[in-house]
């Protein structure tokens, strides 16, 4: 049997099934992948792989930002100031079809901005946003799909951890990444919205539109969001300044968020305990996830199926532009069937050149494999962010938070083929930087 085809079995014939028989995704992606391993290579190679895997994760310092911004998130939401924000946001856009879930996807994008990461961005997100927009009588799907894409900006946006794998792995400028990154970030974030637009123009009933009010009432509601108002600013500039890292930055905004829970007496100690309970619950289940995957990569790539596609689509002969598309599809199909820093690690040491030796800007082609490869951290089955979002929406059943996410996956097509068309977009402000 050949490797491709054992990859293939791996995939569709032990991942599915597990998944279907209810396992926690971040367990049935390690044990496919470590029995795959194992019968590639050899149980005592599978052993190690899980544990070097496992070691790595767990003992990653990078990591760290996501419980302490998933903490910072679980003070915000014992402390009630989540319900003074939405409160806010409501009052300024509740008179818009879907506006809760457009100021939804603003704000994941201004939060995954700053901590860098899909998964605690989606944690956080899911904890502060789902609640208020089910009181307000959301859809589940929207609400749900609106945060599991909403999350994935942190890719784009800078700073962005892909971003900086991507400069180190091709010896590109990562400054110039990241100006690359804030054109096609806007660019998916205006797309996002426009498809909660379609999404409320089509089912009306979905986000519903609320009452109009006055703008004497509108400015009272913000001072009820001051306060994380004041927090993302604080976060935001010492990252920009780089006063802090992200990980000393989610440490930072969890202190703010308590000192300013304290002084404003908004959480009890019962609320103070649960938000530690559930923060450790969150990052053990996000981490899990993490390293499921990961594990499922090294699976994939010991099967070789990466490379035996791309060496297909450099033997093509064709023109350079159905070579490139070809070469994203992949990045599509790859990315929902592997991690994205693993598809990516893969890779690049095979497309970039191709793409370099075909005349492609090699800045552009990495911010748009960037966009691209957002498209596995929601797409079964290695949708890590959509899975993170079912995992903590309990009363929403998974089927539908992928039925949700599938209503944005055209905005991430079309933001790919804007950037084909218009590669000034990505270009424009790094070439500032010469």
């Amino acid at each position: 049997m050949s490797l491709a085809m054992i990859g293939l079995i791996g995939i569709i014939g032990l991942l599915l099934v597990i998944f279907l028989l209810g396992m926690p995704v971040g367990f049935a992606m390690g044990l496919t992948g470590f029995v795959g391993f194992c019968y590639v290579i050899s149980f005592k190679a599978g052993l190690n792989m899980v544990s070097a895997v496992f070691w790595d994760t767990f003992n990653s310092y990078g990591l760290t930002v996501i419980p302490l911004f998933i903490f910072m998130g679980q003070i915000a939401f014992y402390a009630g100031i989540n319900t003074k924000l939405y409160n806010a946001a409501y009052k300024w856009v509740g008179h818009i079809r879907g506006g809760l879930a457009m100021a939804t996807i603003v704000a994941c994008s201004a939060f995954s901005a700053i901590c860098g990461s899909n998964a605690a961005t989606a944690a956080t997100m899911t904890t502060v946003a789902l609640p208020q927009m089910k009181k307000y009588k959301y859809n589940a799907k929207l609400s749900t799909g609106a945060i599991a894409c909403g999350s994935t900006l942190g890719v784009v946006i800078p700073p962005s951890v892909v971003l900086i794998v991507i400069g180190l792995s091709t010896e590109q400028s990562i400054a110039k990444l990241f100006y690359g990154g804030v054109g096609a970030g806007v660019a998916l974030t205006l797309l996002l919205l426009a498809s909660i637009y379609a999404i409320c123009y089509f089912h009306p009933n979905w986000g519903p539109a609320g009452p109009r009010t006055g703008l004497i009432e509108k400015i009272k509601a913000l001072s009820g969001a001051f306060e994380m108002g004041l927090l993302f600013l604080l976060v935001m500039l010492g990252l920009f300044y780089g006063v802090f890292t992200p990980s000393e930055a989610g440490a930072v905004g969890s202190l703010c968020a308590v000192l300013i829970c304290v002084i404003r007496r908004s959480l009890t100690w019962k609320g103070f305990i649960n938000s530690i309970t559930d923060t450790l619950l969150i990052s053990c289940m996000v981490i899990t996830i993490i390293a499921g995957a990961m594990i499922f990569g090294r699976f994939l790539a010991v099967t070789r199926i990466p490379f035996d596609i791309a060496e297909w689509v450099v033997s093509l002969p064709a023109p350079n532009i159905i070579i490139m598309i070809i070469i994203f599809a992949i990045y599509v199909v790859g990315g929902a069937i592997m991690d994205a820093l693993a598809l990516l690690l893969i890779t690049i040491p095979i497309f970039f050149p191709v793409a370099v030796s075909l005349g492609y800007d090699p800045l552009w082609f990495a911010v748009t494999i960037t966009v691209i490869t957002t498209l596995g951290a929601v797409t079964p089955p290695v949708g890590a962010t959509t899975y993170v979002v079912a995992g903590m929406a309990k009363d929403v059943p998974i089927k539908d938070v992928f039925k949700g996410v599938t209503y944005f996956l055209p905005a991430y097509l079309l933001c790919v083929l804007i950037l084909m068309l218009f590669p000034q977009l990505v270009l424009y402000l790094p070439n500032l930087l010469k």
